[in-house]
């Protein structure tokens, strides 16, 4: 049992308010419960207001009402097509404004700006002024021309048989090549492709990353680069081209997991090879334009890089003067790294290049969206991001989940929330920088946790996930940002809304055009009778799927072989017999929900291979019935793959992140099998209809 929470006093609740920090939340509508005194003043602390005593939360109270009484403008102010911000009608009769457009332009007046962050001072009659960012986006995003289906695909998991052990970007590619122009798909899900905090073992998730503004290396294909033709150490070249088919077999013949690390070590070494292959006078002005484009940014990104190959990959611990990358000691270390910051800035280039070709082949497929990338939720606190970028992360703080049905404890990721006050006094830059990063090779984009637009859960360092609070963000300068830089993109936003979600924020994200993500498990008649739901009662505005990278594969939900493996690793929080009954009752439900609508077609109901792939059919015939206009496919699903590819609450009990695709008994299955699987092709023929 957690001890109750220490109550908030009224003026400390008062002082929390003005500063976005809750002092309770609703884990369901009909249940309040507090925050603690402690929780709230820490997160007060990691947004610079000082509440360690009364005395100092009554001068903070009191210094941030005299700040906002006399306030005429926030930091940020939000509009949406032709309408002029309530913020800026509702000045003092008589201010002035004086605009300055992002293309240059001068204005005296908001109306009909064009989209973009434009720079607003206002002056009052009585002689104050203020300055503010003023972000106008189109009101909407637009809907997806066409419905379409797609495959949702863990990339590491995805082996050609010219891999070096891992899916890389050729084999997305490939993929995306055969799947638009042989099956008809409109889309390729893929994992977080963000940068990864070097080590050995390096942290294998997707979703803890050191940069989500560059991407990682370790997904080239080492082929592909022009200048590896040119190395001339042939010895060299067929040393690593025979390690490469050892990783590659090791996993597909062999039955070993995925070991990045190996594979991360092959690639580096040929990519130094390529590092002294001088550029050709076009690479290299396209180097240089990458350089230029990208600016501060990648520079601060490749010398961390380098700083880590000498001093470890957590800045905290490297020599004080070099944990500021604004500091002269880090400019000198930058100075005598050149080599290495050369490097890493055309390792970023270098996959740039081939994430772009990715996509271009996508839509050269006949894709309407090609590629959709993945934005995690947050970064590693001792990366790259969270070095260059330290002013806009809430020190001593982590993000997380507050308790819940499903996890009495809470979660803690570990991962630091950005400030809301330093995000809004920057006019949203690092969060617009990022976006603009990822469209300039995705047709869409996924947010993890889409909720965290809106709020996030802060757990202070040292203390239980029990003992965090919400802390908001201003959901529409966040919203505003992410529909002015897809649009600009052309591309299109999927918002993993799964899980408790807060009252209005599904509606928020619908209204300016951001889909939704519903698993078919999930959907039930949860305000009523519990039961599924009838495919005509989805939404429409959404990506529908089967499963997750988090949930167990269709084939496994279908015979109950989930529950068993969480029993093996002590998952269980009931009997087994119990956990067993339940899942057993659910699938059983929608299997005579899908048999009462005629979508179960050759399943004889006698658990062997071939019912279970008529019910996996089924279970894609229903989401084709349902009005979502973005149906997905998890690819293991199409070949009977049985283990889920992370499993929550583990961590070295189960290989999470490390498997390849696999067929229904276990072995692993290329992309070249892929494309000749009969159970593939049944399955994707149900899913043709979609476009």
């Amino acid at each position: 049992m957690t001890a109750p929470a220490e109550p908030c006093s009224e003026d400390l609740s008062r002082l929390a308010a003005l500063h976005g920090v809750a002092t309770s939340y609703r884990p369901t509508p009909d249940r309040a419960v507090d925050a603690s005194a402690t929780a709230v003043t820490l997160a007060l602390a990691a947004l610079g207001v000082d509440a360690s005593t009364p005395e100092a939360v009554r001068a903070a109270l009191a210094d941030r009402e005299r700040e906002l009484a006399g306030r005429l403008l926030p930091p940020t102010i939000t509009g949406w097509g032709d309408t002029v911000p309530a913020t800026l009608t509702a000045l003092p009769e008589g201010t002035r404004l004086s605009i300055r457009t992002e293309q240059g332009e001068p204005r005296t007046s908001a109306e009909g700006l064009p989209p973009g962050v434009h720079q607003v001072t206002a002056t009052a009659p009585d002689g104050r002024t203020a300055q503010a960012h003023l972000i106008v986006a189109p009101p909407r995003l637009p809907a997806p021309a066409t419905r379409s289906y797609g495959l949702l695909v863990q990339l590491y998991s995805l082996l050609s048989r010219r891999s070096w052990g891992m899916g890389d970007l050729s084999d997305l590619g490939e993929l995306a090549a055969w799947a638009g122009r042989s099956l008809g798909a409109g889309f390729i899900q893929v994992n977080p492709l963000h940068a990864a905090v070097p080590g050995s073992p390096t942290d294998p998730s997707p979703y803890r990353p050191s940069s989500r503004r560059f991407p990682d290396p370790v997904h080239l294909r080492i082929e592909d680069i022009p200048e590896f033709a040119h190395v001339t150490d042939d010895d060299r070249v067929r040393s690593l081209r025979r390690r490469a088919g050892r990783l590659r077999a090791a996993v597909l013949e062999q039955g070993e997991l995925i070991d990045r690390d190996a594979v991360w070590e092959l690639k580096r070494e040929a990519l130094e090879l390529v590092h002294q292959v001088p550029l050709g006078p076009g690479r290299r002005a396209a180097y240089c334009d990458f350089l230029a484009e990208q600016g501060t940014a990648l520079e601060d990104h490749a010398t961390w890089c380098a700083l880590a190959e000498v001093h470890g990959p957590d800045w905290h611990r490297w020599p004080a003067g070099l944990r500021d990358p604004r500091s002269p000691e880090t400019a000198r270390a930058r100075r005598e790294l050149m080599d290495r910051v050369d490097f890493h800035c055309r390792l970023a280039w270098l996959t740039d290049t081939q994430l772009a070709a990715a996509q271009r082949t996508a839509r050269e497929a006949g894709m309407p969206l090609g590629i959709v990338h993945d934005l995690a939720v947050g970064v590693h606190p001792g990366g790259a991001d969270a070095w260059a970028q330290q002013e806009y992360f809430a020190a001593g703080m982590s993000i997380g989940a507050p308790p819940d049905a499903f996890n009495a404890r809470g979660q803690d990721w570990g991962l630091p929330p950005w400030r809301p006050d330093r995000l809004a006094e920057s006019g949203y830059a690092p969060f617009r920088d990022l976006l603009r990063a990822l469209f300039r090779y995705a047709g869409a984009l996924r947010i993890d946790h889409v909720m965290g637009l809106f709020r996030l859960w802060w757990v202070p360092h040292g203390h239980p996930p029990t003992e965090g609070t919400y802390v908001r963000y201003d959901a529409e300068a966040m919203l505003a940002s992410l529909v002015l830089e897809a649009s600009r993109a052309g591309a299109m936003v999927i918002g993993e809304d799964l899980g408790t979600v807060e009252p209005g924020v599904r509606e928020a994200l619908r209204e300016r055009g951001v889909y939704g993500t519903s698993v078919l498990w999930f959907e039930r008649d949860w305000e009523g009778d519990g039961r599924p739901l009838p495919p005509d009662a989805w939404r429409a505005d959404c990506l529908a799927t089967a499963t997750t990278h988090d949930l167990p594969p269709t084939a496994a939900r279908l015979t109950g072989e989930h529950v068993d493996l969480r029993d093996r690793l002590g998952l269980l929080t009931r009997p087994l017999t119990e956990e067993r009954a339940e899942a057993a009752s659910d699938t059983a439900e929608w299997l005579e929900l899908l048999s009462r609508l005629g979508m179960l077609q050759g399943s004889g109901g006698g658990g062997d291979r071939r019912s279970e792939e008529a019910e996996i059919q089924a279970v894609h015939r229903y989401l084709l019935h349902t009005p979502a206009r973005l149906i997905g496919v998890w690819l293991p699903d199409t070949v009977g793959d049985r283990r889920p590819q992370n499993l929550p609450g583990t961590w070295d009990q189960y290989p999470n992140w490390r498997l390849p695709i696999a067929d229904a008994e276990g072995r692993p299955v290329t992309l070249e099998d892929l494309a000749e699987s009969p159970r593939l092709h049944a399955l994707l023929e149900v899913l043709r209809d979609a476009r």
